[in-house]
């Protein structure tokens, strides 16, 4: 089954833009919790909403701060 190219514009209409950011943040949420499953590594996206005065973060603020740590202890490769 082939993919159908789609039409990228800006959509205008504030719920159905509203809808379809729930939907896609949805579906982003669920590949980052099943890469951190199958690959077995600590991820933490950041997802901000102009719908939200907060970031979402995920699993929680103290994973995301675990990996941060972790990140700013990793060598810069050359």
């Amino acid at each position: 089954m082939t993919m159908k190219k789609v039409k990228l514009a800006f959509i205008t209409n504030d719920l159905a833009r509203k809808a379809t950011f729930k939907k896609r943040k949805k579906g982003l949420m669920k590949k980052v919790s099943e890469l951190s499953t199958l690959c077995g590594i600590d991820i933490c996206p950041i997802i901000y909403s102009p719908y939200e005065s907060q970031p979402e973060v995920w699993p929680d603020n103290r994973g995301v701060h675990r990996v941060l740590v972790q990140f700013k202890r990793m060598l810069e490769m050359e």
